[in-house]
């Protein structure tokens, strides 16, 4: 029990800028602000004016449905930047809302100074391109995973990606050292707090993983991927 309070939340998760070696521009031209816990940092329909970088913290990026459920599309981490960004349309609107989970530090820059750094920076220009492909890729990937394989292959996704977030090896086993509560998986996945918790069990008696307490810890990870068909995709995008 001792070790698991000292791991709780332990981040191990890989940054969406680790190949981004002119990221030090962007900070260079951008502003800082807080962010208290469950703060709202932009919302659906908002003017897309700011990308941001988190300094500190962790960010919720999500949709809210017609019938008032809270889909979750990703998180954010120190090192991550994220927004929407559209440099054909500058007057888009935001189709997600980002909100703080914890405090945040988060640093910002207007959309068109990123224009006008993409237009006098060629390797800038070059990574800042890969970085939106790799961001229309996590999405792709995230709503295929929900899309085509079921409820039971987007949770074992969501399982993998977090263990790529949270996860603490030990031997053949993957710890997820952070907790989650059954709605919170659910808004991962868009399913009921009934359907998550009737499928851990699933896979807790099918030995794929021991469920305990909030706790995920992954036994047999080949059996995971295997029901999400994991493309072994990577560390950057396989995350949540």
């Amino acid at each position: 029990m001792v070790q698991t309070m000292e791991l709780e939340g332990k981040l191990s998760v890989e940054s969406n800028t680790l190949a981004f070696k002119s990221l030090n521009i962007m900070e260079r031209n951008s502003m800082t602000k807080t962010f208290a816990k469950k703060e709202i940092i932009y919302c659906e329909g908002d003017r897309c004016d700011y990308l941001y970088y988190v300094l500190e913290g962790t960010v919720k990026l999500s949709s809210l449905s017609e019938d008032g459920k809270d889909f979750i599309m990703q998180y954010f981490y120190p090192g991550d930047l994220f927004g929407e960004f559209d440099r054909a349309d500058e007057k888009k609107h935001a189709d997600f809302c980002a909100m703080a989970v914890t405090d945040c530090k988060i640093a910002y820059i207007e959309q068109s100074e990123i224009n006008t750094l993409l237009m006098l920076d060629g390797n800038f220009a070059v990574e800042f391109s890969s970085w939106m492909s790799q961001m229309q890729h996590y999405t792709q990937l995230k709503l295929r995973d929900i899309l085509f394989y079921g409820k039971n292959g987007a949770l074992a996704s969501t399982i993998i990606r977090a263990a790529n977030t949270y996860g603490v090896h030990k031997g053949d086993t993957i710890f997820i050292s952070k907790r989650f509560t059954n709605y919170e998986i659910a808004n991962m996945i868009g399913a009921t707090r009934e359907t998550v918790n009737r499928m851990l069990i699933q896979f807790d008696k099918a030995g794929w993983i021991n469920y305990s307490n909030g706790h995920i810890t992954i036994l047999k990870l080949n059996e995971l991927k295997k029901i999400c068909h994991c493309e072994d995709c990577p560390l950057g995008i396989c995350r949540l």
